[in-house]
């Protein structure tokens, strides 16, 4: 399926294809390639707007996940029954924020940049931090790099699961 990167802020330079492989390579490990995904990057002030609307939170922030199928358990995968189905949705970058914020932060802006995206992305497959205990199941992954490979003998009722703890492989 298809992967759109939009660059829709001139504020900070975007390389788009090392980007485009790095999500790619994680659409691989999650096994969602066969599902459609938009990555949207924006500036302070468009992050900030979509922020205020839809989470009442009038301050940018890195990153804000759209997903095409909602109420997903953490991990679960879409089971869609028509092809136009197959989509994830979309996930806004805030890459002027992710930029400032590496900046004080001493940090490589492109491996926080394909980190932000894997934390959007978990967000498009049912995983969210509202609770302590949710921040836990997800936050190795934010610190620690990416999740152990899927294994598709993880199964629930014939519907396929991703682990249910962001681990180290």
């Amino acid at each position: 399926m298809s992967l759109v990167i939009r660059n829709l802020q001139k504020v900070i330079p975007l390389r788009r294809i090392p980007l485009r492989r790095r999500i790619e390579i994680l659409q691989k490990i999650l096994h969602v390639q066969q599902f459609d995904l938009g990555i949207i990057c924006v500036n302070n002030r468009n992050i900030q707007l979509l922020n205020s609307t839809y989470r009442q939170q009038n301050i940018p922030t890195d990153v804000l996940s759209f997903p095409f199928h909602e109420n997903l358990k953490a991990g679960e995968l879409p089971q869609p029954s028509l092809r136009d189905e197959y989509n994830l949705g979309d996930v806004f970058l805030g890459v002027e924020y992710i930029y400032q914020q590496c900046q004080e932060n001493g940090e490589d802006y492109y491996s926080v940049l394909t980190v932000t995206a894997a934390h959007g992305l978990c967000h498009l497959l049912g995983y969210q931090h509202n609770t302590e205990a949710e921040w836990e199941q997800e936050h190795p992954l934010d610190l620690r790099g990416l999740p152990r490979k899927y294994d598709r003998r993880n199964t629930e009722g014939g519907r396929q699961r991703l682990p249910p703890v962001w681990e180290m492989g």
